[in-house]
């Protein structure tokens, strides 16, 4: 099944939000999806608004995380579509990367409308079904490729993962810990802050914030806290362990370990690891729950040039 991505008279509307497991149409970034004539690969068109509740336009340039979120859209919407996987199954990211360059986050007078090229790699079935998927995309605005990213997923059906997981709650019983200074991590309103202060008092770390009621972090009821939130986390601290609290997210790579517990603390430490050849700030960042790591991200930090 293939949604064209646009109509014969240039119309243009968001994929199904069920596709890209999302509750709020306003969240839904894809646009349309087609294949190629290679086997497995696919173009799928994105619109990034000019405004959003939380990854909103600051300085001129678009968030990086829509980028992000761009992505782990595309992996569910093909999971779906094009592979079969039905409602109800269970995602667990395994890891999201990219590396962009400046000129893709760039705003303009309209919506960014962004092609993402993707070929499917290491297509893991059991028996029909699809278990795994790695998936490769290049980000391109007007045929110029400006940005390169990767992810893979496992998914589960629906018993097995009642077997894995049991009856989580869909909500935390901690109340969420009071927000550092929005100024430090880039934001202006505390709601959109995830980290909080370390009871320790440890220098680059944090507690993570998870409020099950904000309205994007928490679209939907799940039974554990989002990816996206943990990237989230990942860029405040960078931001906050740096002092480089509008710099440009050019470079992540990151790799989830096991599902992070609504109703237990996650620690989040960043530690600073220098610059890249191109004076990118380099910072590592680490969650840890039950005293094991449960995220790991290495991010790439361009300070803004005034």
């Amino acid at each position: 099944m293939t949604a064209p991505t646009d109509s014969p008279i240039g119309l243009t509307s968001i994929v199904p939000r069920q596709y890209v497991h999302r509750a709020a149409v306003s969240e839904v970034l894809l646009t349309g999806w087609r294949p190629t004539a290679a086997a497995d690969t696919f173009i799928v068109d994105a619109q990034w608004p000019r405004g959003h509740a939380v990854f909103a336009q600051s300085d001129g340039y678009q968030d990086a995380m829509l980028l992000v979120e761009s992505v782990r859209q595309v992996g569910s919407l093909l999971a779906h579509a094009e592979f079969g996987v039905a409602f109800g199954h269970q995602f667990l990211m395994r890891f999201i990367s990219f590396a962009a360059t400046p000129e893709l986050l760039a705003a303009t007078p309209a919506p960014t409308e962004v092609e993402l090229h993707t070929v499917c790699r290491d297509i893991v079935r059991r028996g029909k079904n699809l278990s795994g998927l790695h998936y490769e995309v290049i980000a391109k605005v007007d045929g110029v490729a400006l940005a390169t990213a990767g992810a893979a997923f496992s998914c589960t059906g629906p018993a097995v993962y009642k077997r894995l997981r049991g009856e989580r709650p869909m909500r935390t019983r901690l109340r969420p810990g009071h927000a550092i200074d929005p100024r430090r991590v880039g934001r202006v309103d505390p709601q959109h802050v995830v980290l909080s202060e370390d009871a320790l008092g440890r220098a680059n770390t944090w507690e993570l914030r998870v409020d099950t009621g904000h309205p994007i972090f928490f679209d939907h009821p799940v039974d554990h806290v989002p990816g996206m939130v943990l990237l989230e986390a990942a860029r405040q601290a960078a931001y906050a362990a740096t002092g480089l609290a509008d710099a440009l997210l050019l470079d992540l790579d990151s790799s989830f370990e096991r599902y992070v517990e609504l109703d237990a603390p996650c620690v989040i430490e960043a530690t600073p690891a220098g610059v890249d050849a191109g004076g990118d700030a380099l910072v590592d960042v680490r969650g840890i729950q039950f005293d094991r790591t449960v995220f790991t991200a290495r991010l790439a930090l361009r300070p803004r040039i005034r």
